[in-house]
């Protein structure tokens, strides 16, 4: 059995951890507020964006522009989007799981998958793959619209010159503060909006009052169209990963203070043990005197 001694300070220690992951907890709520009120204040921009985007895309020639191009899929790009700092519990290992069974899918169907990681911790999971194209780390703890701007850049010029088929990004979707799910959506090609009946279509098309035509407003809107997707996915896994570690750290303290009642018992037994072991061995020694 560990000594009074060392009960103790595995008890100090343990508040201690208690205190950092409070206030953990604390910072993670904090930030939470500012990360939710900008991702819901982007949804409904990014949503309109891109029924507008599918609209116009139903009704452009689709030769006339290059991130339209439907093609034989032979290479698949999966944008994964994750935070770059832990401890926000199993929020990154879903995103990069789902990444991982939908890669093995692809590859089983005689596909080539590369990927490009936004965060570090989709880059630490997949580096050993040897599949990484690139990696923007380091960026989401303070990302802009520049920084969404600069990697869809790179994926269009990437789908433009052939080198992918296929573009889609996976992250976090931040359902509530409780509840993070992993996502998956389509990039590229860019598609028009799915209708069974042409009637529903022409409901959605109208909406929209185009000038001067779909062609001129199409070149303006599709270098907007993969920025505005990736600054939402990177919204989302902002938001996502504040909530998930507010969670974690709440648990854990929770779990700190299990450990200090359990400890606080054992050490409560060891020393009651101790007093009453002083005690017979003091009425033991009176007991010689007397005989």
């Amino acid at each position: 059995m560990a000594s009074l001694k060392e009960v103790k300070n595995k008890i100090a220690g343990v508040k201690k951890t208690a205190q950092i992951t409070k206030a953990m907890n604390m910072v993670a709520s904090a930030r939470l507020r500012g990360a939710q009120t900008k991702m819901e204040a982007f949804r409904p921009y990014s949503s309109k964006f891109e029924e507008a985007m599918s609209n116009l895309s139903g009704g452009a020639n689709t030769g006339s522009f290059p991130l339209m191009e439907v093609r034989n899929v032979a290479t698949v790009e999966m944008v994964i989007v994750t935070s770059d700092r832990g401890l926000c519990g199993s929020f990154n290992a879903n995103i990069n799981k789902l990444a991982e069974k939908k890669m093995k899918a692809y590859e089983a169907e005689g596909k080539k998958v590369s990927i490009v990681c936004v965060g570090k911790k989709g880059h630490q999971y997949f580096k050993k793959t040897g599949k990484i194209r690139k990696s923007y780390t380091d960026i989401m703890a303070a990302f802009q619209m520049f920084h969404a701007r600069e990697i869809a850049q790179d994926i269009a010029d990437n789908f433009v010159k052939g080198a992918a088929d296929k573009v889609e990004v996976l992250y976090g979707h931040f359902k509530s503060v409780a509840i993070q799910r992993p996502a998956v959506q389509d990039m590229l090609p860019v598609q028009p909006v799915a209708n069974e009946q042409e009637g529903a279509k022409k409901a959605v098309s109208g909406d929209y009052i185009y000038e001067p035509s779909t062609e001129e407003i199409m070149d303006v809107m599709q270098p907007l169209y993969l920025n505005v997707i990736l600054y939402h996915a990177m919204l989302e896994v902002g938001a996502s990963e504040h909530a998930a570690r507010m969670t974690a750290m709440d648990n854990a303290t929770s779990a700190c203070r299990d450990i200090v009642n359990n400890l606080t018992l054992i050490y409560n037994k060891a020393r009651q043990a101790a007093v009453t072991g002083e005690l017979m061995d003091i009425v033991g020694g009176a007991e010689a005197l007397k005989g």
